[in-house]
């Protein structure tokens, strides 16, 4: 498998400050950005092991 193949995992966006809204959301946009950034993390690893020696 080359990284052609299989590309490197895209990191999220940061929320900017002004997506925010501060008045306490059930599911706030920076709630969401921190399980997109697992999730991106998670694939990454798993990305670096199936391509030893890449960045």
């Amino acid at each position: 498998m080359t990284p052609d193949d299989d590309p490197h995992p895209i990191a999220p966006e940061a929320p900017l400050p002004s997506d925010c809204c501060n008045s306490g959301c059930p599911i706030c946009v920076h709630d969401l950005y921190a399980e997109q950034l697992q999730h991106y993390r998670e694939q990454l690893a798993a990305w670096k092991a199936r391509h030893p020696g890449s960045q």
